[in-house]
């Protein structure tokens, strides 16, 4: 497994994760409409897009010994995969489900006590018992529609699901040389074009299996982008501080006048690949601190921004003001920038005492049990030393001793009962 992080992937995350929360926070509770200005807050669905070609990418990186480098997948490899992507992804998702647990609770007693009515957690539906199962085991995805708590945690469901195929897809992107790697591209382009004839063209599509037509092409993308890159197969001018800058503003442009999603999505890898290859001025600044850290807490911040704006809605509700529309302008920006700490807050907590925490203790726990038994180790062991028993051969190696820690006398006894015990070997002699 690499351990050692590529450039400029992090922070990109961080970025698509602030332009997912713009999106949702800003349609929803401006009362203006942005896209009277620019489409490029409306269009921050795309940014889920860009998360699957980086996973792709990265998970490509990370994994590309243990997958490629065998003749065959281990059993262990493989469940040891899993049980990562379970520690990487279960903490903060457990965290944030159960604040909406609270939370729903906690406003049904609020009603109970001064309407005289208590809204049970019903059994079908969205936020329902149901619901809460399907998020248990990761399934939410698959109709985020009826089984959502948290409805931003739609896109982690179909990403979970297709870390069960990545193990088995990788190696034959790995071993694909020039026309077949074409060919595989070729097949992802056509999946997403599929995707966009029956979306509409519309890519914000989160609701049914209909997601997985969007998330593993996407997927196949970032590990196709990673096998070039690793090959040093992409050209050198990607590393130019003004490609970057052009593949930068030429995207910014397509999103401000509302392109359709299929070209932006398009676009995706060359904003990828200029940003992890450019070897000029551009790199320090997007791998700056403040970037750095959005990028370590993006995934956490994903998952809050959801609860924070249940929590807000829900609060709206019950001072009246059922439509934000009738917020004048300086108070839906108030909102925004309140809402927008509470996330950060509450995401900088979640990465720190949840997330980082929690991963490393569901690794540990998770790969225990992988681990060979003691019983099987002993039986190797026995093996091990019956095979060897008889062999005039064997020798009981001189210990290697520092002079400088043991004095010089002992050195010397030590010495002289190694070789005599090697000498009784030789002979087949037992020492008595």
């Amino acid at each position: 497994m690499e351990t050692q992080e590529i450039q400029s992937l992090t922070p990109l995350r961080g970025l698509a994760a602030i332009w997912v929360v713009c999106f949702h926070y800003g349609v929803v509770y401006f009362a203006f409409h942005p896209e009277q200005f620019s489409w490029i807050f409306n269009k921050g669905y795309l940014a889920v897009d860009m998360f699957f070609m980086l996973s792709g990418f990265v998970l490509s990186h990370v994994y590309w010994r243990t997958f490629v480098s065998q003749q065959a997948l281990q059993a262990k490899d493989y469940w040891n995969f899993i049980g990562a992507r379970i520690a990487r992804l279960y903490p903060s998702h457990l965290f944030n489900l159960g604040l909406f647990l609270i939370a729903t609770l906690g406003f049904s007693v609020y009603d109970y006590i001064h309407a005289g009515k208590f809204d049970a957690i019903p059994l079908h539906g969205a936020r329902s018992l149901t619901a809460l199962l399907a998020n248990l085991v990761m399934l939410q995805g698959l109709k985020a529609g009826d089984l959502a708590w948290n409805y931003p945690a739609w896109s982690i469901s179909v990403e979970f699901l297709a870390y069960f195929l990545f193990p088995l897809a990788l190696p034959f992107i790995a071993l694909a040389e020039g026309r077949k790697r074409r060919l595989l591209a070729g097949m992802a382009f056509f999946c997403l074009c599929l995707f966009a004839y029956l979306a509409n063209g519309d890519f914000n599509q989160w609701n049914g299996p209909m997601t997985l037509l969007r998330c593993l092409p996407e997927f196949i993308v970032g590990a196709l982008l990673y096998a070039g890159f690793r090959e040093s197969s992409w050209p050198d001018w990607l590393k130019w501080d003004s490609v970057i800058a052009a593949i930068f503003c030429g995207i910014l442009v397509l999103l401000h006048f509302g392109i359709p999603d299929l070209i932006i999505v398009i676009v995706f890898p060359a904003v990828i690949l200029s940003a992890v290859m450019n070897v000029g001025r551009v790199a320090p600044i997007l791998n700056s601190a403040p970037l750095i850290w959005l990028g370590n807490i993006s995934y956490s911040l994903y998952l809050a921004h959801g609860f924070v704006q249940f929590v807000t809605t829900r609060l709206l509700a019950a001072t009246d003001v059922q439509k934000t529309t009738n917020l004048s302008d300086a108070n839906s920006i108030a909102l925004l920038i309140a809402m927008s700490a509470a996330t950060m807050l509450i995401a900088t907590f979640s990465y720190r005492q949840v997330e980082v925490a929690g991963r490393s203790y569901l690794r540990r726990l998770l790969r225990s049990q992988y681990e060979r038994s003691p019983a099987k180790d002993s039986r190797q062991s026995r093996k091990a030393s019956s095979a060897t028993a008889g062999s005039p051969t064997q020798r009981y190696p001189l210990p290697r001793l520092s002079p400088s820690a043991i004095p010089p006398t002992r050195i010397r006894l030590i010495a002289q009962a190694a070789s005599r015990l090697n000498q009784l070997r030789a002979t087949n002699l037992k020492p008595r």
